[in-house]
């Protein structure tokens, strides 16, 4: 007769974090940051070439507190590029989804659409700009549209790709017991389609953030791009090194939520990972 312990082993620290619900923490990053931080200073304080004009981060750290903690047109930076980060962002999903979904369900309708998008899809996004400027009536239009067009080919691309990789014998099975085309559509591909969309959005929202800082810095009068430009237009490292540090940041923070929502859209590939 087996034991108990035997018949249920215990679960490993990974499993129990999931269960729970209590965060875990990736004690093996803190410890890369930590060590990345200290590997920069010893460097800058060595005077290594190529880092002796570089602030190191205990000097930045010390800039920031004395000249951008207190003042809020630095937070208001931060506002201004959530801002057009989402706005380009959730404008981008919800064309971009539809018209991937149509592309791979529609063949003469991907027939007729398809060619333009594979035709304006090479096309860098920093290069719409001049063409946006003249185009919008004001530089905040802009830049969101800059980063509408980063995501949005990508979205789109990704959907297409989760609907043609959707199994046409479930779709034969499912016509074939007497299942509608809007029950097959909600049964069978949206579920298969929603990690692909969850793809899309992180390599969507890692697009925007680099299209919207190089947008600021050509275009707007705002914003953490426009905050790093200033900084090296100035000639002062440090700023430079707040700009960029603060744009890790904000990348991060929105990878966070991105990826919250991907569980959410997808549960059952959170519970297939955790065991």
């Amino acid at each position: 007769m087996k034991s108990a312990e035997a018949a249920h082993p215990p679960a490993d620290e990974g499993t129990m974090a999931v269960r729970t619900g209590a965060p875990r923490v990736n004690w093996r990053g803190v410890v890369a940051v930590g060590g990345f931080l200290v590997l920069w200073e010893v460097l800058v304080r060595l005077q290594v070439p190529g880092m002796a004009a570089v602030p190191g981060p205990i000097d930045s750290l010390g800039v920031f507190w004395s000249k951008y903690a207190s003042r809020p047109s630095y937070w208001e930076s931060w506002i201004a590029s959530f801002r057009r980060v989402l706005a380009g962002f959730l404008i981008a999903q919800f064309l971009g989804i539809p018209l991937g979904l149509l592309l791979g369900m529609r063949r003469y309708f991907r027939e007729l659409v398809f060619p333009v998008i594979e035709l304006l899809r090479p096309i860098p996004p920093l290069a719409w700009v001049p063409l946006s400027i003249l185009f919008w009536p004001s530089h905040e239009l802009s830049i969101v549209f800059i980063t509408f067009v980063g995501a949005f080919f990508i979205i789109v691309i990704n959907v297409y790709d989760g609907v043609r990789g959707v199994r046409r014998e479930h779709i034969w099975l499912a016509r074939s017991l007497g299942a509608s085309e809007t029950r097959i559509f909600r049964r069978i591909v949206l579920p298969s389609v929603l990690p692909a969309i969850g793809v899309g959005m992180t390599l969507g929202m890692a697009v925007t953030w680099n299209v919207v800082i190089a947008a600021e810095m050509i275009a707007g009068d705002n914003g953490l791009g426009r905050l790093t430009w200033e900084g090296y237009v100035s000639h002062t490292s440090a700023v430079v090194i707040i700009g960029m540090v603060s744009i890790g940041l904000a990348g991060y923070l929105s990878a966070l939520v991105i990826a919250w929502i991907e569980r959410r859209l997808a549960p059952w590939r959170k519970a297939g990972r955790s065991r």
